[in-house]
């Protein structure tokens, strides 16, 4: 760890020079990252120093073959740069210009050749790459579009959910308050209820008065009725026999006493009901 922190202080001095270092927290992390950028610098630096030298190499060489031409044409052809004319010269530096962009090794017409060659095979590989990265940039776009539409249509179901939700949200608080009233109305009626049963059983009411006894005489009462009404039906089709008219017409007088006898029973209860039940009192429902 100190020798880390060592190697990346010494870095960083080196590459900030006479500036000041930036502060940074001296964690393990920290340290570990900035040793590793200071090896890729270092490591960076040793090739960018290679390649210089090797330039350098090459710039003397080329200045070695340079003066070597420049003798031989001045010793054999007794030419030299200042003899040319000014068009000799610029062809001569577009020529040189051409093998430097080319990087040939000279300016022979052996050399130009494959050297173009590899040049429009490397521009029809870079047209063919160029078409490749169009057409998927076009697919990306449509992707990109689709996806758009999609967020917004995802956007606009979000908020028709929750325009939805604040509705039913508001429904259901309704329906609670609703719920609430209808407990406290239902409780509020047991206690009239029983207020009222208390002052009916305290004022001597006949017990079979009750809304119980009434309904229980309702029930046989209807009863009564279910059972005679097939019992009526009988009775009609024996009132078309011709034998003993007047003993079917005396069962059928019987029955329709029994009936109006438990119809006057059940009416005078009623009415008994109706008189002695005193109004109940209304209270006001908070």
């Amino acid at each position: 760890m100190e020798e880390k922190l060592n190697k990346v202080a010494l870095w960083l001095k080196k590459t900030f020079g006479d500036q000041p270092i930036p502060p940074y927290e001296a964690d393990a992390r920290t340290v570990d990252i900035l040793y590793e950028l200071a090896e890729c610098n270092e490591s960076r630096d040793g090739d960018v120093m290679l390649l210089i030298d090797d330039m350098k190499q090459k710039t003397e060489e080329y200045e070695s073959d340079g003066n070597y031409l420049q003798g031989l044409l001045t010793e054999s052809l007794n030419l030299s740069l200042t003899s040319l004319s000014n068009a000799s010269t610029s062809y001569l530096n577009t020529l040189v210009d051409s093998a430097v962009a080319l990087e040939t090794k000279d300016t022979s017409l052996a050399s130009f050749i494959p050297a173009i060659n590899d040049l429009t095979s490397d521009l029809y590989a870079a047209e063919s790459k160029n078409k490749e990265l169009e057409h998927e940039l076009t697919s990306l776009r449509k992707k990109l579009t689709s996806a758009l539409v999609l967020e917004k249509r995802l956007e606009d179901d979000l908020k028709k959910t929750e325009e939805l939700l604040a509705v039913e949200k508001a429904k259901a608080d309704s329906r609670t308050q609703n719920m609430k009233f209808l407990k406290d109305k239902s409780e509020d009626f047991k206690c009239r209820i029983k207020a009222a049963e208390e002052q009916l059983s305290a004022s001597g009411m006949d017990a079979s008065l009750t809304h119980e006894s009434l309904v229980s005489l309702s029930e046989k009462l209807a009863e009564l009725k279910k059972q005679a009404a097939p019992l009526k039906k009988k009775l009609a089709s024996y009132l078309d026999l011709t034998p003993s008219p007047s003993l079917a017409r005396v069962k059928i007088e019987e029955a329709k006493r029994e009936l109006d006898v438990l119809e006057a029973e059940f009416s005078t209860k009623l009415d008994m009901t109706a008189l002695s039940e005193p109004l109940p009192s209304r209270r006001r429902f908070t």
